[in-house]
């Protein structure tokens, strides 16, 4: 049995995946939900956007709700994608398609001018609408193509700093154990 039961606020299967692996060795059962959350996602950081939606669920649960808000900040481009990153091609798409407009506007950066870091926020909202919350940051660069199979959204073409592969070509353990993600919720079990 878990010492601590949350509800993940998100419909992404992805983070759904990672934060399972990640919280479950630490004691920490994860419940999810299918629901719709609507457009929550209107703050201007992303703490603001992690309080929406763990607000949101919050509403509809009382229960205390893990929430999490994350992107990828690319230098050449200003530190775009940022908070519009799964939608940066447009609203509703692919992995694959943020990665083509991404990779698009990166063909004439060169190697040394790549740099791009995955940000993450995480927030655990509890009944009493006490807070706690974690950041991770994960330095790396942008590849020149995609590479791997494995995770989603820009992992196929994102190079942790120190490392030859994307993280999509990384197993899960090993992205999982250096992750943004993984930083932001070890940030926050430390505080829990």
């Amino acid at each position: 049995m878990a010492d601590v039961r949350v509800v993940l606020a998100t419909s992404n299967p992805g983070k759904v995946r990672e934060a399972e692996a990640i919280l479950s060795a630490s004691g920490v059962e994860v419940v999810t939900m299918p629901m719709w959350l609507g457009e929550v996602e209107n703050g201007v950081t992303y703490l603001e956007n992690a309080r929406l939606k763990a607000a949101a669920t919050l509403r509809m649960v009382h229960a205390s709700v893990l929430a999490e808000d994350a992107g990828l900040e690319v230098d050449a481009l200003n530190g775009l994608p940022g908070l519009r990153s799964a939608r940066f091609a447009r609203a509703g798409a692919s992995g694959a398609a943020n990665n083509a407009k991404l990779l698009r506007l990166m063909k004439d950066v060169p190697d040394g001018k790549r740099t791009a870091r995955f940000r993450a926020v995480a927030v655990l909202l509890n009944t009493s609408g006490a807070e706690i919350v974690g950041e991770g940051v994960l330095e790396g660069s942008i590849a020149d193509a995609p590479h791997g199979d494995n995770g989603f959204g820009y992992d196929p073409v994102f190079i942790p700093q120190g490392e030859t592969r994307t993280c999509a070509e990384m197993p899960d353990e090993e992205k999982n154990e250096i992750s943004h993600r993984s930083r932001a919720l070890h940030e926050l079990l430390k505080k829990l």
